[in-house]
């Protein structure tokens, strides 16, 4: 591709470098309008500045990534509220064996729950937790904050939905989500455990100090905000009927009109089954029975009695429901994982499980769609522009017109090349931008070899912006996420630095990173 205008590439460079600079550093003291405004900001300048026209800025945002990203937001939400998450909390303090085994076990759930629910989605949840459960146990946070941070990068690695970049490749590349998964699965699991490995050599001596082997804190029941959990139940309609201004208090005495010959059941029952309709209605014409009596103290008694065994009843049917509800959601997970891996439409296979636990909830959908990360899903819309715009500069195409007869996937060498130059875009330019600038370029050069070749270019491009968020603690959101969630606990505060993260995630990405593409060149 030729290069446009020296007018059109110095006001695209100029728009793109606005996205930049806002994107990496989204509290810079000229312009503190964060990511999502700087991503809108530098799509309008990419139109004004006449780079692009507005139907090409229409057409380059891509619906499908869209409609994926938003489905997997609305199925996390979910998952969320069915205690999938405080389960995987439970996972990690059962039966623990001191520091090192919480090292490892957080690595092991971190890099799982990435995989299935998105690395930020399990920072976001996980990283109050592993602060908790450090504290309480005399552990220093800074071991566990970057397992968590470093696993959930890597596992999320495993699939097409465990992070943004992932989901571009998958739609762009036309991959099935099989083949992605079984493509990278065994970098993924080396990966981990090589990660796991550097992290226990860096930090032996300081998981070995604590004052207790053996971790007995109780675990932790606040990884899921109890208003979340309560508040979330199997309640159709036919199932929640409004009480009624009369019904009777345990405990009041009850004087039944004197021109009424049948007292009123004092506590309608609110379910609707059968059977406990009907032990209900016993239970109300029993006291009727002794109001009418004068059973006195006795009868009040009696009373209280029949009320505490409705109340346990409607628990036990609360709890049957909760119960129902929550394997519902997880057999409809279930299912969109299962429909991906048999290689069906990915964005409707996603928005079509998102709806269905919407449906299966039977209420108002708005508190679980305002947690979707409406944000992000703009700051993909803007980026998409402003990338799109950069690329019809034709300095991208340059770029890689240079770099192409060095980054050949098939000899070693070129490889070698291909993930350093990932590698330092993705921690310079963020790693989404890094796939949508090279991805299709790459992925061209590789085809002109083979079929297979340009398969396995894909998934060193998976492979290597992923793993290159590890690098620096600007390299990922999910770093960005641990970071400032430990910041700002209001408990267990922690602060880890840039500097801190560098001396671990450098070594670890080139390694890591090194060894896994050794795995993916042999599928």
């Amino acid at each position: 591709m030729a290069m446009e205008p020296t007018v059109k590439v110095a006001l695209g460079t100029a728009a793109f470098g606005i996205f930049w600079v806002l994107a990496v550093f989204p509290a810079v003291p000229f312009l503190p309008i964060g990511r999502t405004a700087g991503s809108l900001l530098g799509a309008m300048l990419m139109v004004l500045f006449g780079v692009m026209s507005a139907d090409e800025a229409y057409a380059a945002v891509d619906l499908p990534i869209l409609g994926l990203l938003f489905g997997t937001m609305v199925v996390s939400v979910y998952l969320e509220r069915a205690d999938m998450f405080k389960h995987l909390g439970k996972l990690l303090s059962w039966r623990s064996q001191g520091g090192k085994d919480l090292l490892v076990r957080t690595c092991v759930v971190a890099a799982l729950a990435s995989a299935l629910f998105t690395n930020d989605t399990c920072c976001v949840v996980l990283t109050e937790f592993i602060l908790k459960i450090a504290r309480q146990n005399n552990l220093p946070p800074k071991p566990f904050l970057l397992a968590l941070a470093s696993s959930a990068n890597i596992g999320s690695a495993a699939t097409p939905i465990g992070n943004p970049q992932n989901l571009v490749i998958a739609v762009q590349s036309g991959i099935s989500f099989g083949q992605f998964v079984f493509g990278i699965l065994p970098a993924t699991l080396v990966g981990a455990v090589v990660n796991a490995a550097i992290l226990l050599c860096l930090y032996w001596r300081h998981l070995s100090d604590e004052k207790c082997v053996e971790v007995v804190a109780p675990v932790p029941t606040d990884v899921v905000e109890e208003d979340d959990v309560t508040s979330h139940r199997f309640s159709p309609a036919t199932m929640s009927h409004p009480r009624s201004s009369h019904h009777h208090q345990p405990g009041t005495s009850l004087s039944p009109p004197p021109d009424c010959e049948v007292y009123e059941p004092v506590k309608p029952v609110t379910v609707t089954n059968n059977k406990a309709d009907a032990d209900a209605d016993a239970a109300a014409v029993v006291v009727g029975i002794h109001q009418r009596r004068g059973g006195g103290g006795g009868v009040r008694v009696k009373e209280e009695e029949a009320f505490r065994w409705v109340e346990e009843k409607e628990e036990a049917m609360e709890q049957w429901k909760s119960t129902v509800w929550k394997t519902c959601v997880y057999v409809i997970t279930l299912s969109m994982l299962v429909a991906l891996l048999l290689g069906l439409n990915m964005s409707w296979s996603a928005i079509t499980a998102a709806l269905a636990l919407i449906v299966l909830d039977f209420k108002d959908a708005r508190p679980c769609l305002e947690k979707v990360s409406y944000p992000l899903l703009l700051f993909f819309c803007g980026m998409f522009i402003t990338v799109d715009g950069f690329n019809k500069t034709g300095i991208p195409s340059a770029f890689w017109e240079f770099m192409e007869p060095y980054a050949r996937i098939d000899t070693p060498t070129g490889i070698v090349i291909l993930a350093l130059v990932i590698l330092l875009l993705s921690n310079v330019a963020s790693n989404v931008p890094t796939v949508l600038l090279l991805g299709a370029r790459v992925a061209a050069s590789a085809a002109a070899i083979s079929p297979a070749a340009e398969t396995n270019a894909w998934l060193i491009l998976a492979w290597v912006s992923t793993v290159a968020g590890n690098l620096s603690l600007l390299g990922s959101a999910a770093n960005l996420i641990v970071c400032e969630q430990a910041r700002r606990s209001e408990q267990y505060g922690y602060t880890l630095s840039f500097f801190s993260h560098l001396q671990f995630g450098f070594p670890a990405t080139l390694i890591v990173t090194g060894i896994g593409l050794l795995l993916i060149r042999s599928n």
